[in-house]
């Protein structure tokens, strides 16, 4: 036998191996793709309740599906890594004079570092988005806000209660005869 046809044989031998291994590639580049995408719409469909677990939970998605060997994907990781930073600095002391002005402050940055984050992602995964379009393209309903902020005031109140910082008024009525 020639060496053409030992070639031959290691060729028709050997395709189906290489076929499937590339297949395999495939499938491997294209679930990856498909996480990165699932992070990048489910925050871009909970950038209006930042308090939802979904949103959390993609958030801290984003380290285990990017990649800092890829430039594009370096650049989400790092937008992320600015926009931890900043929501582990929000303002906690509820006595400060100021507070109110600084959470206003905050949350003005919290929306910028979001945008930036969701820009550099998009554009990671062929999606192009304006800033403005990013932090005032959204849907959120005041009732959402309303009730967030309900559940938030009367968590504190029974945490108060319990720990004794209030107490329950009680007003006694007519008694009965």
């Amino acid at each position: 036998m020639s060496i053409a046809d030992w070639l031959m044989i290691l060729a028709v031998l050997l395709s189906p191996v290489i076929a499937v291994q590339v297949q395999k590639g495939i499938e491997k580049w294209r679930e990856g793709r498909n996480r990165k995408l699932l992070i990048f719409k489910t925050l871009m469909a909970t950038r209006g309740s930042r308090l939802s677990p979904a949103y959390v939970e993609a958030l801290n998605m984003i380290d285990l599906e990017f990649n800092t060997k890829k430039t594009k994907e370096k650049k989400v990781l790092n937008a992320w890594k600015v926009y931890l930073d900043h929501l582990y600095n929000a303002p906690r002391d509820y006595t400060d004079p100021d507070y109110k002005a600084k959470q206003k402050t905050w949350n003005s940055k919290t929306d910028d570092c979001l945008a930036d984050l969701l820009v550099v992602m998009g554009q990671c995964l062929g999606h192009d988005f304006d800033r403005v379009q990013l932090k005032k393209g959204f849907y959120a309903p005041q009732g959402h806000a309303d009730i967030e902020l309900e559940q938030l005031l009367i968590r504190r109140g029974v945490v108060n209660l319990l720990y004794g910082k209030t107490s329950l008024p009680i007003a006694v009525g007519q008694l009965p005869t």
